[in-house]
């Protein structure tokens, strides 16, 4: 069966002044972005789009896509901010991206089998990888989704609060809603949203953003698009993204949306202080041999 891991990069150069997260984190110099092309390699992934900007291609496809060439299938996609449906063209003054959720939408013609859609600079974990490729090989309706849910304690940096998606679960594990808590935190009374004072236990799921789909979350993702540009396309910084859009599909009755339970570590890179931890969280996984160094 075709699986494809779909790569959400377009923010990369932006937000970094340059491909910085392809800076070697790893023993061997390896990058996140490595550990992600060799879990799904081993999860059964034959191909990888990336979602990036035409102003960075060239570089891109020379320090990461051609890293990954023999390996697995590599194709790109483009986020660009005039590529939107409806007749709907750029509103003067916005250059903000449209977010995550236009970044997977604009991977639209790029991709014609069931996808895992991440972020770029995230790890995400083997057994993300191993969860999402098992539901999308066995599930056969086109629009029942599914999400690795992460607890909520094992996301946090301890250099500073974080933005998180927190989920809603019915009885059956299938999502309900999601909420985003903007600056979640350990204070001494706990876990805490210091932005609306909300209390969280630890284990709650959240979202990182590591979703699989159908090709058929293209179609939903496009009319949840324009419902978005017509009620906020006049706000210059306001973005899609993919929870709220996945919400919005479950609300309405269009998805069903498994969270599965994901024990793996995640880690990412917030603040700049979370670098050392980062490189230390991989060398402990590739001591404990969980990876080789250097990646096959």
């Amino acid at each position: 069966m075709d699986l494809t891991l779909l790569v959400l990069a377009a923010g990369m150069g932006s937000r970094y002044g340059g491909l910085k997260q392809m800076d070697g984190l790893g023993p061997a110099g390896e990058t996140i972005l490595d550990y992600s092309v060799f879990d799904a390699v081993r999860a059964a992934f034959n191909r990888v789009v990336f979602v990036i900007r035409r102003d960075f291609e060239a570089e891109f496809r020379e320090r990461a896509g051609r890293r990954f060439e023999g390996r697995i299938d590599v194709d790109y996609a483009f986020q660009q901010l005039n590529d939107l449906p409806g007749g709907f063209s750029v509103p003067p003054g916005r250059e903000k991206p449209w977010g995550t959720g236009h970044a997977v939408w604009c991977a639209r013609s790029a991709v014609d089998a069931p996808f895992l859609a991440i972020n770029a600079d995230d790890f995400y974990g083997a057994g993300a990888f191993q969860a999402v490729a098992g539901f999308l090989k066995k599930e056969k309706t086109p629009s029942r989704f599914c999400m690795a849910g992460y607890r909520l304690d094992t996301t946090l940096s301890e250099n500073g609060t974080v933005s998180r998606g927190v989920c809603r679960l019915d009885a059956d594990g299938f999502l309900e809603g999601v909420k985003e808590h903007t600056r979640i935190g350990r204070t001494p009374g706990g876990l805490r949203d210091e932005a609306d004072g909300t209390a969280f236990r630890g284990d709650e799921r959240v979202s990182m953003n590591c979703w699989g789909f159908t090709p058929d979350a293209f179609g939903f993702l496009e009319s949840g698009l324009l419902r978005f540009l017509e009620e906020k396309s006049g706000d210059p910084k306001t973005e899609f993204y993919i929870p709220s859009a996945v919400a919005d599909m479950v609300a309405r009755g269009e998805a069903r949306v498994s969270v599965l339970p994901v024990e793996s570590r995640w880690f990412g890179i917030t603040y700049r202080e979370d670098r050392p931890v980062v490189v230390e969280a991989l060398r402990e996984l590739v001591a404990a041999g969980d990876y080789p160094s250097p990646l096959a």
